[in-house]
């Protein structure tokens, strides 16, 4: 038997034509697809997607605290502590007090951080590319700039 590949697992058999065309629906089949390319793609880094864009986002050259990162993303406070404190167990983010204001805390990167980011972006970006890979360049850059559009 041979090994599944993520075209394999990912997609769903067609839907009723009224289904598959909902906004929602197409949607969360795409999020579905990308991340059956993603999550295999990042596992040898030993991180999620998410934590991937929470590395990414400390990566800036001002010292950012969680709620700073928090803010950037998205994502609720709560979330963010777990997310840092996986990210710290894991040696890839440290906390540190602000030098300008001991009562806030920064977040950074250690350098087995940047080296799993660096790596993990390059793996991210071949698995996104394989995932469009049934578009145009011109027609993936389009998808893009219209999810921004109404993301943003």
């Amino acid at each position: 038997m041979s090994a599944q590949t993520p075209e394999d697992l990912s997609r769903p058999a067609a839907p009723p034509t009224a289904v598959g065309e909902r906004l929602g629906y197409l949607l969360k089949h795409a999020q579905l697809r990308l991340a059956a390319f993603t999550a295999p793609a990042l596992a040898p880094f030993g991180i999620t997607g998410r934590e991937l864009a929470v590395l990414m986002t400390i990566d800036d050259p001002v010292p950012l605290s969680q709620q700073d990162v928090a803010g950037r993303l998205g994502v609720d406070r709560t979330t963010m502590v777990a997310l840092i404190d996986g990210l710290q167990d894991k040696g890839l983010v440290r906390r540190r007090p602000d030098p300008a204001d001991r009562r806030r805390n920064v977040v950074t990167l250690t350098g087995a951080g940047h080296t799993t980011m660096a790596g993990a972006i390059t793996a991210s970006d071949d698995a996104e590319r394989r995932f469009l890979s049934k578009l145009s360049a011109h027609d993936a850059a389009s998808l893009r700039a219209a999810l921004r559009v109404i993301a943003f």
